[in-house]
């Protein structure tokens, strides 16, 4: 069963996309299978320490994302087909590329600078 305690909340960015972003990432890394349960609502946010309606904000996104799927037989669960692993690795790399781009642009390195030093810290 996924938990998640080892999620470590930030001030910056709401915590119900905070929560469904890291199921996002354990789906990328493949640290989670499709089929495998989340914790109740009130266990996530236990585990959390926050609102239980702000998790349920947070399941409410990934249902309507799609990789998560609530009955009332067996919960909340993870699923994930090919489309939607592809789908959520677009957006996590698409996003930590933009993140660095734009880092790299504040500090006024050139595409060219960056590109050599991505070449030369590659390995």
């Amino acid at each position: 069963m996924l938990n998640f305690y080892d999620l470590k909340l930030n001030t910056k960015d709401p915590v119900y996309m905070q929560a469904a972003l890291y199921v996002k990432r354990k789906i990328l890394l493949n640290q989670v299978e499709s089929g495998e349960k989340l914790p109740s609502r009130r266990e996530a946010a236990a585990q959390l320490n926050i609102n239980p309606n702000t998790v349920q904000k947070a399941f409410k996104l990934m249902e309507d994302e799609g990789f998560v799927r609530t009955s009332s037989t067996l919960g909340s669960v993870i699923y994930v087909d090919e489309a939607i692993f592809n789908r959520i690795e677009k957006e996590l790399t698409e996003e930590l590329v933009k993140e660095f781009i734009g880092s790299a642009k504040e500090i006024n390195l050139s595409f060219k600078k960056v590109v050599e030093l991505i070449g030369q810290l590659w390995e």
